[in-house]
C-alpha cells in the first residue's frame, strides 16, 4: 500500500515537470477555425439532446404523478435531481467548449 502511494506521488510530482520541459509545437493556421467549429457543434448537440432528455423526464414524471398522486412529492424530488444531472452534462460541454476556444482559440493576427 505504501509503495503504491509513493509511486503515485512520484508520478504526480514528476510528470508535470516533463510536460513543461517539452517544446510547444508551432501554432498551425487551421487549428483555430476547427476548434471554433468543434466547440459550436458540440455545444449545439449537447444542448439539443439535453433539452430532449429533460422533456422526456418531465413528461414521465408528470405521467407518474397523475397515476399516483400520493407519491407526487417523492417523484418531484427525483425529477428535480434528474434534471440537475441532465443539465450538468450541458454545463460540462460548455466548459469543454470554452477550454477549446480559449486554449486553442482564434488567432486574429
Amino acid at each position: 500500500m505504501r509503495r503504491s502511494l509513493m509511486l503515485a506521488a512520484l508520478f504526480v510530482l514528476a510528470f508535470p515537470g516533463l510536460a513543461l520541459a517539452a517544446d510547444a509545437p508551432a501554432a498551425g493556421g487551421w487549428v483555430g477555425p476547427f476548434t471554433v467549429i468543434a466547440a459550436g457543434i458540440g455545444m449545439a448537440i449537447a444542448a439539443g439532446l439535453c433539452g430532449l432528455g429533460q422533456g422526456r423526464a418531465v413528461a414521465a414524471a408528470v405521467e407518474a404523478m397523475g397515476r399516483q398522486p400520493g407519491a407526487a412529492a417523492r417523484i418531484q424530488v427525483a425529477m428535480i435531481i434528474g434534471l440537475a444531472l441532465i443539465e450538468s452534462l450541458a454545463i460540462y460541454t460548455l466548459v469543454i467548449a470554452l477550454i477549446l476556444l480559449f486554449v486553442k482559440g482564434i488567432n486574429f493576427a
